[in-house]
């Protein structure tokens, strides 16, 4: 029995085609791409315009074939919750952004699968230091003095582990 063939993509959110990188990768396999193509972009709606790490895996016999969708990175989230078209050039001097405590939860809640962290509060403070990098402000406070807040427990609530 022939090994199944996975091919991996960074493809925009919703907007994979037939063109590179998926259609050249999965048209020697025989597959129908347009239908792996739909089946991506309807996976990937929630993240328009997001790159999304996608890997197809091909039974190379009977065509059948699945999809992994993964999460696009913090940052990227970071900047479609936050509204701006990307981090700042210069962090440590310029900031581009503002974004709320209740997003950063959102954006944590997303990540939590694949992070490490053991507490949705880790998690979040993960994503605010992705802000620090990015020039991006928390609730208007400098990402630090937000994270010196979440660990004296001023944001428990928004951060709790308990499903809303």
């Amino acid at each position: 029995m022939p090994e199944p063939k996975s091919v991996s993509a960074l493809v925009v959110g919703g907007e994979a085609n037939a063109g590179p990188p998926l259609g050249p990768a999965l048209g020697p396999l025989g597959v129908n791409v347009m239908a792996i193509v739909k089946q991506i972009n309807d996976q990937t709606k929630d993240y328009t315009g997001m790159r999304v790490p996608v890997k197809v895996n091909v039974d190379t016999e009977t065509k059948q074939f699945t999809i992994e969708v993964g999460i696009p990175s913090a940052s990227a989230l970071i900047v479609k919750e936050s509204g701006i078209p990307k981090g700042s050039g210069t962090p440590k001097t310029a900031t581009v952004g503002n974004i709320t405590a209740e997003k950063v939860a959102k954006i944590a809640k997303v990540k939590k699968p694949q992070s490490y962290a053991s507490s949705m509060k880790s998690v979040a403070k993960e994503i605010v230091g992705s802000c620090v990098s990015m020039g991006v402000t928390v609730e208007g406070k400098h990402p630090k003095v937000f994270v010196q807040e979440v660990n004296e427990g001023k944001w428990d609530e928004v951060f709790s582990d308990d499903e809303k």
